[in-house]
């Protein structure tokens, strides 16, 4: 099981350094269609972050590609602390020359965090299922959401695509996800306070995550 998966990120890996290549870090070199949507994404992650906690907190960003989150962050909560995870060795490269300057923020080449913060968020890892089965992106999905579980302390967000995409959108390799289910699922399995989040205009949806 662990050969699987360590096999199935290195396909994840391979998949978006090559996109880093070919767009630079852009949002087209995390496979986003444009800034626009990129934004409206990070608005609803974010909504998991607790306004009383402010002005700071720490924050996990699982798949954090180039660290786009954190040019977000850095905007609106100054004093965040952020750790950025990613299995791609070009895209922690790409962050790190990013935000050379950048306080209280680093980035590490893994699988998760190395430290448990407030909050975690996992924006579009789930997408990119290339020739894995439902079954087999659905185990990893289950995976990693234990991770980020695992990893904070007051909660944590994720987006997946949904499968209420229009039939003639939806590409083969990538997974849509069925919110009813992962909202059961969460409910069941993290919190009683899960809010699900399917009405900011694109083909995906968010989960947030709140711990008591």
């Amino acid at each position: 099981m662990q050969n699987n998966k360590t096999k199935l990120l290195d396909e994840v890996a391979t998949y978006y350094a090559e996109k880093l290549a070919e767009h630079g870090d852009t949002p087209r070199g995390v496979d986003w269609n444009g800034e626009e949507s990129q934004t409206i994404r990070f608005e609803q992650l974010c909504k998991v972050i607790d306004p009383k906690k402010m002005p700071g907190f720490s924050l996990n960003d699982l798949g954090c590609g180039y660290g786009a989150l954190l040019d977000y962050l850095r905007d609106k909560y100054a004093a965040c602390i952020y750790l950025g995870v990613d299995v791609s060795h070009e895209m922690i490269k790409a962050a790190r020359q990013r935000h050379t300057a950048a306080n209280q923020a680093r980035f590490i080449t893994s699988t998760e965090p190395d430290q448990v913060a407030d909050y975690g968020v996992a924006s579009g890892i789930f997408n990119v299922r290339l020739g894995r089965t439902d079954a087999e992106w659905f185990d990893y999905l289950l995976g990693t959401l234990d991770v980020l579980n695992r990893t904070s302390s007051l909660g944590f967000a994720f987006n997946c695509l949904t499968s209420y995409s229009d039939e003639d959108k939806k590409r083969d390799y990538l997974y849509y996800a069925d919110p009813c289910r992962l909202f059961d699922l969460c409910k069941r399995r993290y919190s009683r306070q899960v809010a699900l989040l399917h009405d900011y205009g694109l083909y995906e949806f968010t989960i947030l995550i709140r711990k008591a």
